[in-house]
């Protein structure tokens, strides 16, 4: 006679056999990667990287097939919101952004930087005659930034006002800034008759503002204010996607180190893939001055970005200092040395 086994019986054995399954299943396939980038010259090594297919590259050499999605967007709380969601597996922000989401996420989602995108100086930009420092920044005067208080651009300014008044003063210039997109502000600056009346931009929005504006002229460099070359735009990721996703997650970086790379050596053939990836207007005579400038530097190591963590957990932004650089970056091959 055959026996079969009880219905109960039968539903803890299919139960058990889904549980097998899903340990032994990873909780995600490798091979997908999506990835945030702004706007500007700041975001070149992901325009290479793009053109080049240089992710599909390096995994196809770890014997994965990678599926590489580009999704611009702007300002770092809305790149941190599409990261939190899960719409996004790489955010490329600011300095500042990226702290406040290593600080907040720690001990759950634990987000962390991957890689910097280089060394490049943000120039704080008025068309005011009457504003030759930031001393003489009065009510009248509008800035523009990426995000009130929280973009990187805010974070230094902010850092300079601490420096000049005391850091108990660090948000006085805070009411004089507005949110809005770099290539928005740069073309109210360029054309004049707004209120916008200043621009704490980057590349290559802040040369335009320079080279088509005769007001307009620099009135802080954030080198002066981050004590000399920063990178103070950077990509990170949550603890997950990382762990999840080793092979992926290895060929993004190794990416990023060829495009520096390439970039560095090959500053023409750089200049022209910017300017077909990212359909920017930018001349190309200026593009170029911008990438030759001895002041920028393509790598993928931070450096100089301690300070702002010191100074973001003086004034309370960081509920915890971190004791280096490297609590706030994720271990990688490619990021050997770093500030």
């Amino acid at each position: 006679m055959t026996v079969f086994p009880s219905r109960p019986t039968r539903v803890l054995a299919a139960v058990l056999a889904l549980l097998c399954g899903a340990l032994a299943a990873p909780a995600r396939a490798e091979g997908r990667i999506r990835i945030s980038e702004q706007h500007g010259v700041t975001y070149m090594l992901l325009n290479i990287a793009q053109e080049q297919k240089l992710i599909e590259k390096y995994g196809k050499r770890a014997g994965v097939d990678i599926a590489v999605e580009w999704i611009k967007l702007s300002g770092g709380p809305a790149i941190n919101d599409a990261l939190l969601s899960g719409s996004i597996d790489i955010a490329s922000a600011g300095l500042g952004p990226l702290l406040t989401m290593w600080d907040r996420t720690a001990g759950k989602q634990n987000v962390k930087g991957v890689a910097s995108l280089g060394n490049f100086p943000y120039y704080l930009v008025s068309t005011n005659p009457k504003v030759k420092s930031l001393v003489d920044l009065t009510d009248k005067d509008r800035i523009a930034v990426p995000a009130v208080s929280v973009s990187v651009q805010s974070r230094i300014l902010q850092m300079a006002v601490a420096k000049q008044w005391g850091e108990k003063e660090y948000g006085r210039y805070d009411r004089l800034t507005q949110s809005l997109p770099h290539p928005d502000a740069a073309a109210a600056l360029i054309a004049g008759g707004t209120e916008i009346s200043g621009h704490f931009g980057n590349s290559p929005y802040q040369e335009q503002e320079l080279a088509r504006n005769p007001n307009a002229h620099i009135i802080l460099n954030s080198y002066e204010v981050q004590g000399g070359p920063s990178s103070s735009t950077l990509l990170y990721a949550t603890e997950k996607f990382r762990n999840e996703n080793p092979k992926t997650y290895r060929a993004f970086t190794a990416a990023l180190v060829e495009a520096a790379q390439f970039a560095s050596n090959n500053p023409e053939a750089a200049a022209d893939i910017y300017l077909r990836v990212s359909k920017s207007g930018v001349d190309r005579n200026l593009l170029l001055k911008i990438i030759k400038n001895p002041q920028v530097e393509f790598k993928v190591g931070p450096q100089n970005t301690y300070g702002m963590a010191q100074f973001l957990h003086r004034i309370g932004v960081l509920k915890k200092q971190p004791a280096n650089w490297r609590e706030y970056f994720f271990e990688d091959p490619a990021i050997t040395e770093g500030s």
